[in-house]
């Protein structure tokens, strides 16, 4: 067979394999549909699976147990001679990565989705040729477009052996030092786990606050823990000139209109993602880019071209796998000729920090932007029972919701576990709850989730485990 001679036919093809391509090609599969699914890397996952959430998440877990381990002496537990195996560590984490991509070739095989390796360009709003594969072109009736998103580069960086997290994740070895460029979720969560392994750490964000867009109330919360584990955080910072000598960093710094220089063993950039829709030919069919690259699609996930859809990080909306899953769903319901459409009301977002920051619907930031009014409930962590048994009463839950009625609006959460408590809420969001919904809902206890009803309780002045004044 001469490399890339064959064109095929499609009744679907889905272009990427990420968490929003695979699950597109299984639903539409389920659905009864014939679909091919094309993936560029050798590896099906897309970035979250293969160099995003999940090794993310399983260095951080990591990271994380070591700090448990040394907490558990306030129990009276003493653990000595506490140390990291890195390449223990390389080998889970590869491992989980192997074993969750494996898994998805699997899903895909037992619906008959044909899965094929190239890269796919648009020659009409029917057919795609393919790049680096044993099939040259796959004509087809509906196509979801489905390739995600890839990490913002530092044009002064270029030729430099800087780490973007793709590399990072890697665990190629832990520097004594090392510069993060970026105060996102991304230069935090691998900042902390770099320091958790033993880097010293420093943070140069351009913005005046970490975080940026998240409440501040909350990324208070994160940034004093962070003070206590990285060596410096500078905000309002802007890096002008990065140079490599063989064997350090030079980084030109500027604030306030001074110049400084600060020398490092490794630099790690996390500025934000763009999404993946350049060189795609798109130029060939109808589909509508906005000016940053995103396409332009209605609650059907279906773009200007009729018979093509997107999701996911080529789409507007955070970049979130969970998002681009749910329109994933949509897009394939739809293409089956079912009613569908993406109109939830809340999307929830997690940053994987030291304590977790989690939110959902409406956040206090927004809603002073909007001009919408709202009551707010918060609840600290330190009042609550289970928080204290575990050792971890930083943070605390918040609640707004709207005035006289007490529908809930949105819901912010900073402390233990706050990726799994953010669900009820954002089920309360879909469901048009109310604050009596919440604090009538009987929650166990002890337990972290009665934290939510408890904030329910605040906000609707009936507070018990904390007492505020009606003055």
């Amino acid at each position: 067979m001469v490399m890339g001679s064959l064109r095929e036919e499609a009744e679907v093809v889905v272009i990427g394999a990420g968490p929003g391509g695979y699950v597109a090609a299984i639903r539409a599969a389920d659905l009864g549909k014939q679909v091919v699914i094309v993936e560029e890397k050798p590896k099906l996952g897309g970035t979250c699976l293969l160099e995003g959430c999940i090794p993310s998440k399983t260095l951080i877990n990591a990271v994380e147990l070591v700090d448990r381990v040394k907490a558990a002496e306030q129990f009276g537990i003493k653990i000595n001679d506490i140390s990291i195996d890195e390449n223990k560590l390389r080998e889970f984490t590869k491992g989980v990565v192997d074993g969750l991509s494996g898994g998805i070739n699997v899903l895909l095989e037992k619906r008959g989705v044909e899965i094929v390796h190239g890269r796919a360009r648009f020659q009409s709003n029917k057919s795609l040729s393919l790049e680096g594969g044993e099939v040259s072109g796959i004509d087809f009736r509906k196509a979801v477009i489905a390739t995600g998103s890839k990490v913002a580069k530092l044009p002064m960086a270029e030729g430099l052996p800087v780490w973007y997290s793709e590399e990072a994740l890697l665990l190629p070895r832990i520097p004594q030092r090392m510069v993060v460029i970026g105060g996102g979720y991304i230069g935090l969560e691998l900042g902390l786990v770099y320091a958790g392994l033993g880097s010293e750490i420093s943070v140069v964000e351009f913005m005046p606050h970490l975080l940026s867009g998240v409440d501040s109330d909350m990324v208070d919360v994160v940034l004093r823990r962070c003070r206590q584990k990285f060596k410096d955080i500078m905000l309002e910072t802007k890096v002008t000139g990065i140079k490599y000598d063989g064997k350090v960093f030079k980084l030109s710094v500027e604030k306030g209109g001074k110049t400084e220089e600060m020398e490092t063993e490794q630099v790690l950039i996390a500025v934000g993602r763009k999404p993946n829709t350049k060189d795609l030919g798109l130029e060939h069919t109808a589909v509508k880019l906005s000016e940053r690259g995103i396409i332009e699609v209605d609650e059907e996930q279906r773009t200007a071209e009729n018979n093509i859809f997107a999701i996911g990080d080529v789409t507007a909306g955070p970049m979130l796998a969970h998002k681009a899953a749910r329109e994933a769903k949509v897009a394939a319901e739809v293409i089956a000729g079912h009613f569908a459409a993406f109109d939830n009301r809340a999307i929830p977002a997690v940053v994987f920090t030291d304590p977790e920051i989690a939110w959902t619907g409406l956040s206090e930031t927004e809603a002073k932007q909007k001009g919408v009014e709202y009551e707010i409930g918060k609840f600290p962590l330190k009042a609550l029972g289970r928080a204290r048994t575990i050792g971890q009463t930083d943070g605390f839950v918040k609640v707004l919701s709207e005035p006289g009625s007490g529908l809930i609006l949105g819901v912010g959460i900073v402390g233990a576990q706050a990726s799994e408590l953010i669900s009820e809420p954002t089920l309360a969001l879909e469901m048009g709850a109310t604050l009596e919904d919440l604090k009538v809902t009987i929650h166990p206890h002890p337990t972290l989730s009665e934290s939510l009803m408890e904030a329910a309780e605040v906000a609707a002045g009936e507070a018990v485990h904390i007492f505020k004044s009606r003055n």
